[in-house]
């Protein structure tokens, strides 16, 4: 099955896209923020659980 991670890997990226937006979106209240995390994605996702959630 050629090619059958692939799905697998961008609905992980659009999940992790989402998953950005939102937590940005709930801290910041900024649009312009939020397309700056939605970017980074996965990398903002584990920087605010780190940061924020293991205090």
């Amino acid at each position: 099955m050629k090619g059958s991670g692939s799905g697998i890997a961008k609905a992980g990226i659009g999940f992790g896209t989402a998953l950005a937006i939102t937590i940005s979106w709930s801290a910041n209240k900024s649009l312009l923020w939020a397309v700056i995390h939605g970017v980074l994605s996965w990398v903002y996702v584990v920087y605010y659980a780190l940061v924020y959630h293991f205090k």
